[in-house]
């Protein structure tokens, strides 16, 4: 699947788009019943239940420390040989478009591939699959690599340098 994902700002946690103030946040792995309200008819555009009944994926929630109840962003990431691969990434229906309420937020969950992966011994390096159309975006937002096809991969400096921002 081709990510479509906004890295809307880099920032050092998230924002709140109408004051600019920086929030605590924590990224966690998802249960079952986290999921009960990110579906389709709420405004999600990924079918998250099945994503995490894929047994080599996790995904994880970015939440407001202060807020843990309230997911704002999805990621499904899995540990391969050399890298870790972001299979799929969201956020949450209120942080999309104009009236959204945060920013940062597929900035912070890609960063937090980035720190998985330095978790494994892989450098930060992270990998995925782009829509064509975005190719120029990740590559000027993330630091990211255009690997040919639709593939894209952050290495470890930029890596290093999302994971020092965010975390």
């Amino acid at each position: 699947m081709e990510l479509d994902f906004e890295i809307d700002k880099i920032t050092e946690s998230i924002e709140n788009a109408e004051t600019g103030k920086s929030l605590d946040t924590l990224v966690l792995l998802v249960t079952q019943a986290d999921l009960k309200e990110t579906v389709i008819k709420n405004g999600w555009l990924f079918d998250w239940k099945q994503e995490l009944s894929e047994p080599e994926h996790q995904v994880y929630k970015l939440v407001i420390e202060k807020e843990p109840q309230a997911i704002q962003g999805l990621v499904s990431l899995k540990k391969m040989e050399d890298h870790v691969f972001m299979y799929l990434i969201e956020n949450a229906p209120n942080n999309i478009g104009k009236g959204k309420k945060y920013i940062g937020v597929c900035g912070n969950l890609t960063a937090y591939g980035c720190k998985l992966s330095k978790d494994y011994g892989f450098d930060g390096v992270i990998a995925f699959d782009a829509k064509t159309a975005l190719i120029s975006h990740y590559e000027k937002t993330l630091g990211a690599v255009h690997l040919g096809g639709n593939r894209m991969a952050i290495f470890e400096t930029d890596a290093q340098n999302l994971t020092d921002k965010y975390f």
